[in-house]
């Protein structure tokens, strides 16, 4: 047992070990990287940021539930059924915002209803593409800063050369170092970004897609409900 244990800390310590020299090493490739290493990692942090918070909203905030979907894909649905389940919903949800238009104008002529759902179909779609602009900036400017920092570290070591001829290959190497690093970075976030980028404008274009289709569902049961109305006043 007492061997058993052993063996499971030194493994524990080893990985640790091991994590830490990795971590280390990371560290010191970024400081080779320069100054301009700074700003790139405020835009990674900005752009995973920005990733996290548009997870967590399309998570909490735009995810259609099953019942939902089935009552509303069913012919003659009641009215009160779709409203006891959108009541369980957070006040922020898109669908529930924008069912809710519906339901409140549908006693209104179809061409109203239509307008009012448009209108805020329009302002969910703003909001789900809040701060999209952000990472397809990001998604340019990571790999131009990189280049920047290409340009600086390359100057560095010429400018070595220059003045010193090839007597500090070290302050060479460091140049070099500096200017791959920066690029190598500045389009690991460039990538990054990229695929966040599509993944969330993919992400709204469904989401819209889907609304729609949904609204128009809602639509046609409020001219089936007028025109029942209608054969039974005639």
């Amino acid at each position: 047992m007492n061997t058993t244990s052993n063996d499971s800390f030194m493994n524990s310590l080893n990985l640790e070990l091991n994590m830490m020299e990795e971590l280390n090493q990371a560290w010191i490739m970024l400081k080779l990287g320069g100054i301009i290493i700074i700003p790139l990692v405020l835009l990674g942090v900005i752009a995973v940021a920005i990733m996290l918070e548009k997870a967590f909203i399309y998570w909490r905030y735009a995810r259609l539930s099953n019942d939902l979907l089935n009552l509303v894909e069913t012919y003659g649905f009641k009215w009160n059924d779709l409203e006891k389940i959108l009541s369980g919903l957070d006040s922020r949800h898109y669908y529930k915002r924008f069912f809710e238009v519906v339901i409140s104008n549908r006693h209104q002529p179809t061409w109203w209803t239509e307008s009012r759902a448009a209108d805020e179909a329009q302002i969910i779609e703003e909001s789900l593409a809040r701060r999209l602009w952000a990472l397809e900036t990001i998604v340019t400017a990571a790999p131009l800063l990189g280049l920047v920092g290409t340009v600086i570290g390359m100057m560095r070591a010429f400018q070595v050369i220059g003045s010193e001829g090839l007597v500090n290959p070290t302050a060479v190497t460091g140049g070099v170092a500096e200017a791959l690093i920066a690029t190598v970075v500045g389009l690991a976030i460039a990538l990054v970004a990229l695929f966040g980028f599509n993944y969330f404008s993919r992400l709204q274009s469904l989401t819209m897609d889907e609304m729609e289709r949904l609204g128009t569902r809602l639509i046609d049961n409020i001219r089936r409900d007028q025109q029942d109305y209608h054969n039974e006043t005639a």
